[in-house]
Parts: C-alpha cells; structure tokens; sequence
C-alpha cells in the first residue's frame, strides 16, 4: 500500500476524532507509519471539524495539502463541498446523506446549497451514503461514524479483523455490538 492520505470530516459531536483514532489504529496494527492531526473550529457548537489521517512507510507531516487527499470521508455533505478541493485526481468523496446547517443558515444569514450532491459527483467520484438510516436499524444514530468508516474500510487493504479488533479496544464497551454491526453494513454496501 502506497502512503496514504485521508481527510475526515463533519461538524463537533459527530465522531470525527474517534474515527480517526480508529484508522490510525488500524494502520499502525497493518504496520504503516501513522500520523493524525485534529482541527477543531467550535466544535462544541457544531462547528466544522478535520481530522488529517496519513499513514505509509514513513510518514514525516500529518497534514493533507490541498489536492493529496486519496479519500474524505465526510459526516455531513456540507462538509463534503468545504473540504472537496483537498481530494486528489482519482480520489474518492465518502458522505453522508445527512444535513447539518452550521450557524449562518440557521441565522438565516445564508442558504444552506441544494445542489452539493450534483456539484460534488461532477468534480470527483462520490459515494453517498444514508448512514444514518443504517446506523439506526443498528440501534444507535451515533453509529454514523462507523457505518461511514465501513464504507472506507472497504476501500483500503487492511484485514477486516483489523478494522473489528480496533473498534473493541476504542468505542465504548456498552457500544461494541452496535458499533460492530454498523461498521459490517458499511463494510458491505459496496460490495457485489
């Protein structure tokens, strides 16, 4: 596996930062090189959040420049199209379906854009996905960020037992079934 680079993305409270901890775990059991930084801007208001995600041989800055990211796995679309310049030719969009007006569209100070969907497919392959519809019919909304992680995983050469074992030593262990069984129907949505 080449270096690389991922961007996670979404607003506070949705589960960036765990997310992270659970690739950077992955990665560093696949015996890569790992690097993480968090960017919180208010996140305890919803505010955007990013996590930078690299991992390879060896890995000298964690940050993800503008055009190197090979995936973003967005927690909420809006977030897709802020941080959709980061992608690299040939990279892949990971989304949510979901949205989440940030401050100013609430305030009604701005409109929150109807069209991403169709502004993010025509830039870049894009894989949307109604996590949240999968996370409830696994017992918990908050599982967003796993069944999403999923979808990644699918995407990655890691073992699949890789991927559970680092979700058993880092979710909370009353969440471990849950979390388990949204990250297997992420997992499997792109297959066959």
């Amino acid at each position: 596996m080449n270096d690389t680079a991922i961007l996670i993305v979404g607003v506070g409270g949705q589960g960036t930062l765990l997310s992270s901890r659970i690739l950077g775990e992955v990665a560093v059991a696949g015996g890569f090189d790992v690097k993480l930084s968090e960017v919180h801007g208010m996140a305890q208001r919803g505010g955007s959040v990013v996590t930078h995600v690299r991992f390879g041989q060896k890995v000298y800055s964690p940050l993800v420049g503008a055009g190197q990211a090979d995936f973003i796995l967005a927690f909420e679309k809006l977030e897709a199209l802020r941080w959709a310049r980061y992608l690299k030719k040939g990279g892949l969009i990971i989304s949510n379906t979901r949205k989440i007006p940030p401050i100013p569209v609430t305030l009604g100070l701005q409109k929150y854009p109807e069209d991403i969907d169709e502004i993010l497919s025509s830039a870049a392959s894009t894989c949307m996905v109604d996590a949240g519809r999968i996370a409830s019919e696994c017992g918990s909304v908050k599982a967003v960020n796993v069944v999403l992680l999923g979808v990644l995983a699918s995407r990655l050469a890691f073992e699949k037992e890789l991927w559970l074992r680092a979700i058993r030593k880092i979710v909370p262990q009353n969440t471990i079934e849950i979390n388990t069984e949204a990250f297997n129907r992420g997992y499997e949505l792109l297959k066959g």
